[in-house]
Formats: C-alpha cells, structure tokens, sequence
C-alpha cells in the first residue's frame, strides 16, 4: 500500500531534509525575523453575484470594426448598426483557456464579465440573450468576433453561459436581441450633440455582401481604422452561424425587462420562405425525399402578404439542430436557421 511506503522512508533522511529546510529560511545571526508576504487568495465572483452588462452610449471601438473581413475562406460584414437586430440559434461559451487574452477591441477577456463575442454587430454592442430552452435571459456587451465554425451565432463569456444554465451541455438555442443604449440625460448646463440621443447606430448591412439574401441593409459600413479586409480576432472561439432574413424587422429588446420563453415553446428549422406557395411546396417535397425529419409548408400573413415557410421540426435539442442544418447544408440549403411557433 501507499501508505507502508510512506513510512519507508529513512528516518535520518527526513531529519537531514527537515533541518535543511530550517537552514533554509532561518536568517543570519543579528537580523530580524522576516514573515513572508502571502499574496492574496483570488476570489471569483459567483454568477448570480454578477450584473447583468449596463446598456450604455459608446464609441466605435478602433479595433475589430473593418468594413468586411475573411475567415476559414468565408467573408463577414460588419454592421454598421445593431439597431433592430435579431436572431435565433445556437450559443455556446468559451472559458479559462481564453481568459485574459486579448480581445477583438483589444480589452483583455474576463470570463467572469458579462460579455460575448459576435461575428458581425459592431463592436461594442449590447444585446440581450433568452435561452429558449428554459426562458433564462441575460444582458451582455460584445466586445469580441467569433464564433466562426459551425452553426453557432453567439460565444458567451463563462458568467453568461452559468446564468442561462447552459455550462453543462457546452450550448444552447437562444434568441439574440439587439438593445439600444438609453440616451445621456440633458441638463440645462449641457449641450446635447446630434447623434447623442440615438441609439447605438442606424440600421445596417447583414452578414450577406450588398445585395445578398439575408436581412435587409441600410447603409454602407461604417469607417475603419484597419485596412479593408482585416480585424483584429482573439483565439476566443472558433463556431459560425446564419442570421435569419427577418432580422432586421424585429425591435429592439428593452433593458430592463427580461424575455422569458413561451410555454410549450416549440422550435423548428426553417429551410426556406417563399411569396410563391409552388416554390414552398416545392422545396417542401424535394426534402421529404430525404431524412431530414418532418417537413411541412406553413402559411403565414405578414404585412399584408402570404408567406409559404417550409419547416422541419419540431427539433428538440441542439444535437438534432446541427444535424438536420449540416443535412441541408449538404443539399445546397445554406440559410436555414433557427424558428419557432
């Protein structure tokens, strides 16, 4: 056993050790006894002891804010504006191995902060996440780019992903809702600059180049310190998403009212919308040649006009999500995304 082992050892061997030990830290005749500094114990805050991120106005950040940028042979452009955006799918988080390190703004990561990185809003932003798994909502700032490699949309920080209860699993489905900052009080003593009681930006691009499928733009980018076609990208997370086309119609989350999930929340993929029921169906009976799950057409009305959705679902975990997404990524379908009824 390890113990007889231990008991083993010549006692003349530990008497010479305890005595150089001694020797060691005694200090010569005449001087003082010096009791050696111990630094302090690290204390990381608990999760529910932290805040939830504080919307507040902000300066474009210098650093990770080019007008478009390449990874892994994919372009991404940046927002000019996190004004009205929104979006579902998967979020996952990133931790210890990252903490510390710099990130696309140029700050140092704290996986302790209520923070996030995010491929294309503009740095920082603040949006609120709801994890639509259990109704869990939580306020971050993104102040990092990523994640960049499957269908993730969003990295959070350690903090974030405890306190929507998604640590154990690595991921979750969530929803990502763009907050406004609230404008700086007036006071008769100062002045109020134009652009001071906007929100964060005007609306803007999507992940798509100018002419693209995806959410509507608004705008060209705005300017970059950096040369075009580079950023400044932290190790941080390496997972990619698609924001669906109906992004930029949603409003804005509001700060101080968290989002709860419905009950009997019920989520789907969407592979398609069509103003042409034909189309709809279709897409629809090409993919129920496959194994993709249950695929039907739903018909819905918005803004006055016929929408023909095709569905496959329910899904009940991000397991079954990256699998029918990959499936039909194989297909050619390349802006599923994440839906719900």
């Amino acid at each position: 056993m390890n113990g007889g082992r231990a008991l083993a050892v010549p006692l003349g061997l530990i008497t010479v050790i305890g005595v150089a030990a001694c020797a060691s830290t005694r200090p010569p005749p005449g001087q003082p006894i010096v009791t050696p500094v111990v630094p302090p114990a690290v204390v990381t805050p608990t999760p529910d002891a932290v805040p939830d991120a504080t919307p507040r106005v902000e300066t474009r950040a210098r650093n990770g804010n080019p007008p478009f940028y390449d990874v892994f042979g994919k372009r991404y452009f940046v927002l000019s504006s996190s004004a009205g955006y929104w979006e579902r799918g998967v979020a996952s988080w990133y931790g210890p191995g990252f903490h510390k390190v710099r990130t696309s703004t140029g700050e140092p990561y704290d996986m302790y902060a209520m923070t996030a990185a995010h491929r294309t809003l503009p740095l920082p932003a603040y949006v609120r996440v709801t994890n639509l798994e259990n109704g869990r909502s939580v306020v971050v700032r993104i102040n990092d780019r990523g994640p960049f490699v499957g269908n993730r949309i969003i990295d959070l920080s350690y903090t974030a992903a405890a306190k929507l209860d998604m640590l154990r699993n690595g991921t979750a489905l969530v929803e990502v809702r763009a907050i406004d900052a609230p404008p700086p009080i007036v006071t008769a003593s100062t002045s109020l600059p134009a652009s001071a009681g906007s929100s964060l930006a005007s609306p803007g691009s999507s992940l798509a180049p100018p002419g693209g499928s995806t959410a509507a733009s608004g705008g060209p980018p705005a300017a970059s310190t950096e040369p075009p076609g580079s950023v400044a990208l932290s190790a941080a997370a390496v997972l990619e998403a698609v924001v669906p086309a109906a992004a930029a119609a949603a409003p804005a989350a509001s700060p101080s009212a968290p989002a709860a999930a419905p009950a009997n929340l019920t989520l789907f993929v969407q592979a398609g919308a069509f103003s042409d029921p034909a189309n709809a169906e279709r897409l629809a009976e090409k993919l129920r040649r496959g194994s993709y799950g249950r695929v039907f057409v739903r018909d819905d009305r918005i803004a006055g006009r016929r929408m023909y959705r095709v569905r496959i679902g329910p899904v009940p975990d991000v397991a079954e999500f990256d699998r029918v997404v990959a499936a039909l990524e194989r297909a050619g379908i390349n802006d599923a995304h994440l839906a719900l009824d």
